[in-house]
């Protein structure tokens, strides 16, 4: 029997991406539901995704907020929550060979945009890491029974981290099924930032939050406020 699935995407400010991504979500998955959950975007977020979504939701500011809101006005037996600079790799029948064993949780692997080279090598890290820890990070398309999530109390209320600790709690329960296609993610950031000082960054607040130091003060310290 087939599972019925969920797509929840928490949006802030993605005017530029979002209705590519829906109308490519519909396209390859037109059986699925598709959630928006805006965090009170200033753009025309919310106008563009409106027609091409099942539900627009509107919630406060913050990521585990928004996947939260979204997964309360879910109907799927499956809820996958997906970015909306992230391309899934699966397709609608694909998706089902990893679902028809029911899998309470699991993650996908990750491949960053462009074909450079150092492209290539984040990805490689980020899919050795995440198999080794059985951690997986938002743009990694999280995915889990819609009972397990409520079960579970969904993602914790903090402003960063809310994947890496809701995939420790999980994976206390039950190993991931890692799905092999991989997501395409933007690297945007990479670009933008410069390659070496995300890593950095990145590897910095992984360290700081499993040392034990807070994800406000984390929050605040790296993106302000």
């Amino acid at each position: 029997m087939m599972a019925s699935v969920s797509f929840v995407l928490p949006v802030l400010n993605e005017s530029a991406a979002i209705a590519a991504r829906l109308a490519d979500l519909r396209e390859r998955f037109p059986s699925d539901e598709l959630i928006v959950v805006d965090g009170g975007s200033d753009d025309d977020t919310a106008a563009l995704a409106s027609p091409l979504c099942d539900q627009l939701v509107q919630s406060a500011r913050g990521r585990a907020l928004q996947m939260n809101a979204g997964a309360a006005a879910a109907h799927g037996e499956y809820l996958l929550f997906l970015h909306a600079d992230t391309r899934p790799g699966v397709d609608a029948q694909s998706l089902q060979h990893y679902l028809v064993q029911r899998p309470g949780w699991g993650f996908c692997r990750v491949r960053l945009s462009g074909e450079e080279w150092w492209a290539r090598v984040i990805s490689r890290f980020m899919n050795t890491r995440s198999r080794v820890t059985r951690v997986a990070t938002g743009d990694q398309m999280l995915f889990l029974k819609r009972e397990l999530f409520h079960e579970t109390g969904g993602f914790d209320s903090i402003p960063l981290m809310e994947d890496v600790a809701y995939s420790k709690r999980l994976r206390r329960l039950a190993a991931p099924c890692v799905i092999h296609e991989p997501v395409t993610t933007s690297s945007r950031r990479w670009r933008e930032q410069g390659v070496l000082r995300t890593v950095v960054q990145m590897w910095c607040l992984r360290l700081a939050y499993a040392l034990g130091v807070s994800p406000q003060r984390l929050h605040h310290h790296y993106y302000g406020g």
